[in-house]
């Protein structure tokens, strides 16, 4: 089923285009339509709720955010858009606008049908936005305060300077909006490389801009342990140092944040598998293969996919007691109905090291690793690994959300014709991390000169690098990115949305919101409204100044997001294309 299937069942999306608009917003609004009057002032405005949602401090605090941002930035648009297919590539500066004579704007007339409805999966976040001919308010109606929260950063994007110290609104204007998919996200790792909690929250705000609204905490991995745990506190002593740990305060810090802004908080804390930090710090006995050498030059001894090696013993009795421990206290700081438990990469050669599992087999030649992987059954979501790898469970529960990241469209259509609940999370694609090269210091794939792909030299020789998932996924490639392609319509109903995992084994403070912004806002908009028109061809032209605007937003917002091309580009709408055919992208 693709996506111009869903945007059929769900409602295409349109857009009636006036040429003086240069607002473009990003995620695209399911449906826009604007009118023709002409520009209208926006004085001081006043939030007016018409139920008991007034008393929602959440809301409260959202829309004083969000009107601070409009007269803070009094934002001018950087990327505008010019006709299409017909375009001049240099065009002239247009006049500033004049004020308009026209009835200013002075509140916002807000609706909430269920002020009470909880920040959780599938919880109903649409919204509908006016603002008519000759009225003063802008009128908002939502099902619930995340859905308003939603509008508000909607309205953020259509307000801008009038160029003479003024705010307007180009046009009156017509919206209507709703989520394609309920999970739309990214994932951030702490545990290769610390991210202060500063940088956490400041992609945060980059998610609620985009209206992305999950947040997957990859917490820890092998390399360290950055919790703090009243059970064991001695596993923080695995940190990388003092200064990077996060204790409860921050945790909850970081959740509060992300509830504030309509984004959801899933924790991650991996096992069997990329588990040795911390765990040890308990009882050296629970980390099968920890003193091992981990590299795959002698595959036998193979024990890990990167340093340093260490799983769960999943036959030691005390494992369970310490995991149990350890979930058991998370939870009560994370709130989210979701929780991630890894499950991915088990490497066999690991638990060679460990005398229980050895005992196990030798107490019934028959078992296999199959049975092994088994041991482990809790739920609630897990990378697809638990049950396509080789070391597969033999029975994954129906109601476990598999993460799915290896090979695309091919484990996206066994997943959900098994009747699993899917997050795409595919590595060709989305994940964030990809094509810089490898971080092993001395692999011998990087030296090209004498590597046998480069027998036939070209450009780059063919140099691998010890990228393993090149190359650098760029936002056309993350925004054309059908991903429910050839499923019947039964497994696209299995597809929850999509995540863009960023690993940070090359990513840190420095360069976190680079490597994710503006990237994962094409993603924003690819599981919010689609990347197909009501035609069901390709918006990959149309997003260009939308997704170049954005960019400059983010920024002026204090989200450090990396150039995506001369600033000449901005400044000619188009004249940056490939082909001249606007319609070449289909």
């Amino acid at each position: 089923m693709k996506f111009a299937s869903v945007l059929g069942v769900l409602g295409a999306l349109s857009a009636v285009a006036v040429c003086d608009v240069k607002v473009n917003p990003l995620p695209a609004p399911r449906n826009i339509t604007w009118g023709s009057s002409g520009p209208i002032p926006v004085k001081q405005l006043s939030l007016h709720v018409s139920n008991n949602a007034h008393a929602h401090d959440a809301l409260n605090n959202a829309w004083t955010r969000a009107w601070t941002a409009i007269t803070t930035l009094q934002w001018v648009p950087a990327a505008t858009e010019a006709p299409i297919p017909h375009f001049d590539p240099f065009p002239t500066t247009a006049p500033k606008a004049k004020r308009a004579a026209t009835k200013a704007i002075t509140g916002v007339k807000l609706s909430v049908a269920d002020s009470q409805a909880d920040l959780q999966h599938g919880v109903d976040e649409s919204y509908t936005l006016e603002i008519a001919e000759g009225s003063d308010r802008v009128a908002i109606r939502a099902q619930t305060i995340w859905g308003a929260m939603h509008a508000f950063t909607t309205l953020q994007q259509l307000i801008i300077s009038d160029g003479q110290g003024g705010l307007i609104i180009e046009q009156p204007v017509k919206i209507h909006d709703a989520p394609l998919y309920p999970y739309r996200g990214i994932m951030i790792d702490t545990g290769r490389n610390f991210i202060s909690v500063p940088k956490i929250l400041e992609q945060i705000d980059g998610m609620a801009l985009s209206k992305l609204n999950v947040l997957h905490w990859h917490l820890d991995d092998a390399q360290s342990w950055p919790m703090q745990m009243r059970s064991y506190p001695e596993m923080v002593k695995d940190a990388y140092s003092p200064r990077e740990v996060y204790t409860k305060n921050d945790i909850r810090r970081v959740i509060e944040y992300a509830r504030a802004r309509a984004v959801r908080v899933i924790p991650e804390v991996d096992m069997p598998g990329h588990s040795s930090s911390g765990w040890k710090q308990v009882d050296p006995k629970l980390v099968a293969c920890g003193n091992s050498w981990w590299s795959n030059d002698d595959w036998p001894k193979h024990t890990a996919v990167e340093p340093n090696p260490g799983q769960l013993d999943i036959i030691y009795n005390k494992t369970y007691e310490v995991v149990r421990n350890v979930y058991n206290e998370l939870s009560e700081i994370f709130p989210d109905n979701w929780f991630h438990v890894g499950a991915d990469e088990l490497q066999p050669g690991c638990y060679n090291f460990s005398s229980y599992v050895s005992n196990w087999f030798a107490e019934d030649p028959s078992r296999t690793y199959h049975d092994l992987a088994q041991q482990k059954n809790r739920r609630i979501m897990m990378w697809e690994d638990i049950f396509l790898s080789t070391e597969a469970a033999h029975n994954v529960p129906k109601d476990i959300v598999l993460q799915s990241w290896n090979n695309g469209l091919g484990n996206i259509d066994n997943l959900t014709a098994a009747g699993y609940d899917v997050i795409v999370s595919s590595s060709d694609f989305l994940y964030l991390d990809c094509g810089k090269g490898g971080f092993i210091t001395n692999d011998p794939r990087y030296n090209v000169m004498s590597n046998p792909d480069a027998s036939t030299p070209n450009f780059n020789y063919q140099g691998f690098g010890g990228s393993w998932c090149a190359p650098y996924k760029t936002w056309q490639r993350i925004y054309d990115y059908d991903f429910t392609t050839n499923l019947t319509s039964s497994q696209a109903q299995h597809i929850l949305g999509a995540e863009a995992p960023l690993w940070s084994e090359q990513v840190d403070d420095v360069t976190i919101s680079s490597s994710f912004w503006p990237r994962a806002a094409a993603l924003g908009e690819l599981v919010w409204s689609g990347n197909r028109d009501a035609e069901g061809k390709k918006r990959t032209t149309l997003m260009t100044q939308r997704i170049l605007n954005f960019r400059e937003y983010l920024v002026a917002n204090g989200v450090m997001a990396t150039a995506l091309v001369p600033k000449y580009c901005l400044q000619h709408p188009h004249a940056c294309d490939f082909y001249y055919n606007q319609t070449a992208i289909v």
